[in-house]
């Protein structure tokens, strides 16, 4: 914000770093449960090692989870004095 940039412009920045990230790690992580899904699939009651809405909701929880995580910071780097940042470096 101390070279021009918007408010919005930098909420978009961190949080598009963020979620890349939650998206990455959330992929990797399903990837990741379906092949050790056999390996825990006798600790399971009542549900498949690969079902779909546990799986999804499972990812869509920690996808939000990180979106809160990422916005709270962001919008608390919009209320930064620029001119205390620049001095600060």
């Amino acid at each position: 914000m101390a070279l021009g940039a918007q408010a919005r412009d930098v909420v978009y920045m961190i949080l598009k770093q963020g979620m890349l990230l939650a998206g990455l790690g959330a992929a990797l992580g399903l990837a990741g449960a379906l092949l050790l899904a056999r390996l825990v699939q006798h600790l399971l009651y009542g549900v498949r090692p690969e079902d779909p809405a546990v799986l999804g909701g499972v990812a869509l929880a920690l996808i939000a989870a990180a979106l809160i995580a990422t916005y709270i910071p962001a919008r608390r780097a919009t209320r930064v004095n620029p001119i205390d940042s620049l001095r600060s470096e």
